[in-house]
């Protein structure tokens, strides 16, 4: 559902934008998220690198989208707490007629969003659970900034792990672009582990806390998404090699208690942010 009001932030429970946040270098957290981060970390040290990675590549995706592909409006779903770089900080980059529509349902993104958009009438943020795609394309600012007669992209940027199976994950992906225009795109991401082991740990971990998780394999991830979509080179991948660019401008440093942290990505396999960005013929 999609709700305005201004709803109530809990400091009680973690979240997962502002945990996610965290790792990005912000500062729009609580101490209960910080400490869910610095529990859950040892157990799955590379969960920093995977988070700062997925942050690195929308802005390559963005880019990508706004540049080669054409794209001039962009729809965010579970777009996380306002950071450097932005959907519509690099899409407007290099089409300033560029518009977004960020959505998320966690009320501190709402109010952050609401602050760093003020004045800006091509980009709002609101409030809805990007889980009823009725009521969420029938919203009045999607409806506003949105035509879905020309191509636009669609972006799920690290929430694929959050839609567990009783969600319908297809149906919510493939809602949206059964609806959008030839030539548009939908861009993903979530985090894949190929060990069974390590993988129901860290569902145990996070449905404990609160936050819904599921994880899925990368074949798993391929039948997920390639029904009717044709995936842009190089496919989707561990989003390292998603046309890497060395000289993207890069992300803030990591906070000083999760820098022990940092690099862990390299010293296993088994576990990465895994995705990539895919076209409607």
């Amino acid at each position: 559902m999609t709700d305005d009001r201004e709803p109530m932030i809990r400091d009680d429970i973690p979240a997962s934008a502002r945990v996610y946040g965290w790792a990005l270098g912000g500062k729009d957290n609580y101490q209960v998220d910080r400490d869910f981060a610095l529990k859950t970390a040892p157990a799955f040290p590379e969960s920093i690198d995977i988070s700062r990675q997925n942050r690195l590549f929308l802005y390559r995706a963005v880019r990508y989208l706004a540049t080669e592909a054409g794209i001039r409006q962009f729809l965010d779903m579970g777009c996380g707490l306002p950071t450097n770089n932005n959907v519509h900080q690099v899409a407007q980059r290099f089409t300033p007629d560029a518009r977004v529509v960020y959505v998320d349902i966690d009320p501190i993104v709402l109010a952050y969003g609401r602050a760093l958009l003020a004045g800006d009438g091509s980009t709002i943020v609101i409030n809805a659970d990007f889980r009823d795609q009725e009521a969420l394309l029938a919203h009045p600012d999607v409806r506003r900034l949105i035509d879905f007669d020309e191509p636009l992209a669609v972006l799920f940027l690290s929430v694929g792990h959050h839609l567990t199976d009783a969600d319908d994950p297809r149906g919510i992906l493939h809602n949206v672009m059964d609806r959008a225009a030839p030539g548009s795109h939908l861009a993903f991401s979530q985090i894949v582990c190929s060990d069974p082991d390590r993988a129901a740990d860290l569902e145990a971990r996070m449905s404990a806390a609160g936050i819904p998780w599921q994880n899925r394999t990368r074949e798993q991830v391929h039948a997920l998404l390639e029904n009717g979509l044709e995936p842009v080179e190089p496919g989707l991948v561990n989003l390292l090699h998603w046309r890497p660019d060395p000289d993207q401008p890069p992300l803030p440093p990591v906070p000083d208690e999760l820098a022990q942290f940092v690099g862990a990505s390299r010293m296993g396999r088994d576990m990465c942010e895994y995705g990539g960005v895919l076209r409607k013929p």
